[in-house]
């Protein structure tokens, strides 16, 4: 179903649709009509000489300066190439696919000043499969993503690479085997392109669509570990967790009993001890908070998604120009920091059940590290070192970018929010967590397969999955396989969809 673009309704879920999986976009009329009635605004405002930040000034600590008539149209051209200037390994496809998306849905508000062509060529380009080949660092999240939306820009003016039916083309090339006029860029458009923080945006969004489905199965991991564990599940009662009232611990107990019922553990029918070690009692606390962290982020991207970032900003019913800061990303980098955060905290809870299921003198009468003859054997010894090493990793990235602020543009640009760096570790944590939260549920299933008790029906149906992947460890072999099909069975969902189709959403 194509998705309509008019300034306001795009979630996360719409833009994974766009970005990941190639849904079609398109303009709606209303939106068309608000740029071209701006259009119209700043051409008036152009011939009556009225002084426009980055129309016909300079920009940074050449904002002073004011360009003369010749100058202002190629004043756009030299902005591009100026800001094209990142480095290094092009970004994945969805993040700029993303961030096109983004940048359409700004440009819908009637506020940026750019030609119709300019937002038009951007839709055409998504529904035509045309994606820049955009440098994933030079951003510094303020004054928007400039470097990586300036080679975008590049495209429009019939320059720089792209990639066209799985090949990387000269921009000109690849935008006319797709049959779409290059609209090349005049007074204001170059600017309306990257003054915006849309990348660092689309990149957030993908992060917090697949961190969702990591944390539902960390949960999943949770009540596999905790039924091996035979917890003592009364703290896992909702109206514990409703008394004090976090929504996110909420939604955690009630998750996690679901995954448990119809076994013998939620039924009473195995021993357990008074009060167990934080690792098992307060998992939902812990997780909640982590579904908490993760709410909060998604409501700021969607309002950043769904907002005027830009700069200046031009508000037709008022005949007004607005020169600000609404290109600067912190609204979005400090609470993803927080997300990123909130990821290995999660994971380093999930790597402590792994330490007592692997743990002779905490893991309930298990063998040691998960397998018979041990001493002979090693076990899962080595799958916790393997997750230690991550989550240092992990801890590493999650200093926080957004208080890393560096000045920049001779001090005009003194405070930016460095939310790109956010972005980029984000993912570098989330593919940790991938990592750390399969050794976690291969040791879990390996554990449940020493019991003899009745599972629970979403733990059961988790455990069937991962016996696709991983066989059950009857003595030693290399675990280097295992731990990357764990890893990559996680990255998928598989096992997430299989356990909700079974117990319903875990929501």
């Amino acid at each position: 179903m194509t998705i309509v673009l008019n300034g306001a309704g795009l979630t996360i879920e719409k833009l994974v649709k766009v970005a990941r999986h190639n849904e079609k976009v398109s303009l709606h009329p209303d939106a068309e009509k608000r740029i071209k009635k701006c259009r119209a605004m700043l051409e008036k405002k152009i011939k009556a000489k009225e002084i426009m930040y980055g129309v016909n000034t300079g920009i940074g600590e050449f904002s002073e300066v004011v360009l003369n008539d010749e100058q202002i149209e190629e004043f756009q051209k030299y902005l591009v190439y100026n800001h094209a200037a990142g480095i290094g390994d092009p970004a994945p496809l969805e993040y700029v696919r993303g961030a096109m998306l983004s940048r359409i849905n700004v440009h819908a508000h009637g506020n940026s000043g750019c030609r119709p062509e300019i937002t038009k060529t951007l839709v055409h380009m998504l529904n035509k499969g045309i994606t820049p080949f955009v440098c994933q660092k030079g951003s510094v999240g303020a004054c928007g993503d400039l470097a990586p939306m300036a080679q975008i820009a590049l495209i429009l003016m019939g320059e720089g690479m792209a990639y066209y039916k799985g090949e990387l083309l000269p921009g000109k090339e690849a935008i006319e085997k797709a049959g779409i006029p290059i609209p090349g860029l005049k007074a204001r458009d170059g600017l309306s392109m990257i003054n915006g923080a849309n990348l660092l945006t689309a990149m957030s969004a993908i992060f917090l669509y697949d961190a969702d489905r990591w944390l539902k199965q960390a949960e999943i991991a949770a009540a596999m570990s905790l039924e091996a564990l035979k917890a003592n599940m009364k703290p896992y009662t909702p109206k514990l967790h409703e008394a004090r009232g976090f929504p996110g611990a909420i939604r955690s107990a009630k998750s996690i009993s679901k995954l448990i019922k119809g076994g013998d553990l939620a039924e009473g029918k195995i021993q357990c001890k008074v009060q167990d070690a934080y690792s098992m009692r307060s998992t939902p606390q812990v997780i909640g908070t982590a579904h908490d962290a993760l709410a909060f982020a998604r409501s700021q991207v969607e309002i950043e998604l769904n907002g005027v970032g830009d700069n200046p900003v031009f508000f037709p019913e008022d005949d007004l120009q607005l020169s600000g800061a609404n290109f600067q990303g912190t609204p979005v980098s400090l609470p993803m920091d927080m997300a990123g955060a909130a990821i290995t905290m999660v994971s380093v809870m999930s790597e402590r059940r792994l330490n007592r299921l692997n743990n002779p003198a905490l893991s309930v009468g298990l063998p040691p590290f998960l397998i018979k003859g041990a001493g002979m054997f090693s076990g899962l010894m080595l799958s916790q070192y393997t997750a230690d090493m991550q989550i240092v990793e992990q801890r590493i990235l999650s200093m926080p970018a957004s208080i890393q602020s560096i000045p920049a543009a001779a001090d005009q640009e003194d405070f930016v929010s460095m939310g790109m760096n956010t972005a980029i570790k984000n993912f570098q944590i989330l593919d940790n967590a991938y990592g750390i939260l399969g050794i976690e549920l291969m040791a879990a299933a390996q554990a449940l397969d020493f019991r003899k008790y009745k599972l629970g029906k979403g733990v059961a149906e988790a455990k069937k999955v991962i016996r696709k992947h991983v066989r059950f460890l009857e003595k030693d072999r290399p675990l280097y396989k295992d731990h990357t099909a764990m890893k990559e069975l996680v990255k998928s969902g598989e096992i997430l969809e299989a356990t909700e189709k079974v117990v319903g959403p875990l929501n």
